[in-house]
């Protein structure tokens, strides 16, 4: 488990869910982010990676604190809280984030959409790629001309790419997005505008 404050409210969802349906679930408490390195020195060590790689699931709160107060953002980019959540994603290959989105009828008027694109709703699963692109691509800032330039390298493989695209598939044959498989050509939807990433 990481992040203390909310995976202690969390973990009471999680034994209420294993009364009702007769099971248990062991905890294991790992520092990651702001806390590890509190105690650590590091974001993320690698006893913590190889717990969680032993474990079944992982559960994760909140990872860092105070962009503008917080020590931790006056450290090394990857010696801040942001890098051991960067770290635990390269190492468990968690390169597939899911957002499911759905509109409830209650929640309507607070829907920054229009009505006339709301419609009757939406439900749709949004997929994020996390092991590849600018967070991971090459980085740096130096002079350039007298002037202080930062560069953030967009780099994805053809095998980041592909294997985002078929566990998005792979979910919408499942039957509940089904109407996503009917035009495939028009689910991966992004605005190129000459990125070769993207023309990838």
């Amino acid at each position: 488990m990481l992040g203390p404050e909310i995976v202690a409210e969390a973990k009471k969802v999680l034994d209420k869910i294993g009364t009702k349906y007769g099971h248990s679930f062991l905890y294991e408490a790992i520092l990651m982010g702001g806390c590890s390195i509190d105690a650590t020195g590091v974001p993320l060590t690698d006893e913590a990676i190889a717990a969680a790689k032993a474990s079944d699931a992982v559960l994760m709160g909140s990872i860092g604190g105070n962009t503008a107060t917080s020590p931790w953002y006056k450290l090394a980019p990857e010696l801040r809280p942001e890098a051991g959540l960067l770290k635990l994603r390269k190492s468990l290959n968690l390169f597939a984030n899911l957002r499911p989105a759905y509109l409830y009828e209650e929640l309507k008027e607070a829907c920054p959409l229009r009505d006339d694109i709301i419609g009757d709703g939406f439900d749709m699963m949004i997929m994020r790629e996390l092991t590849g692109g600018l967070y991971f691509g090459a980085r740096g800032t130096e002079e350039v001309d007298g002037v202080m330039t930062a560069t953030d390298t967009l780099t994805y493989s053809e095998t980041e790419i592909r294997r985002i695209t078929k566990r998005g598939f792979d979910i919408a044959m499942k039957g509940k997005w089904a109407a996503f498989r009917k035009t495939p050509e028009k689910s991966g939807r992004g605005s190129s505008k000459g990125l070769s990433g993207s023309h990838l």
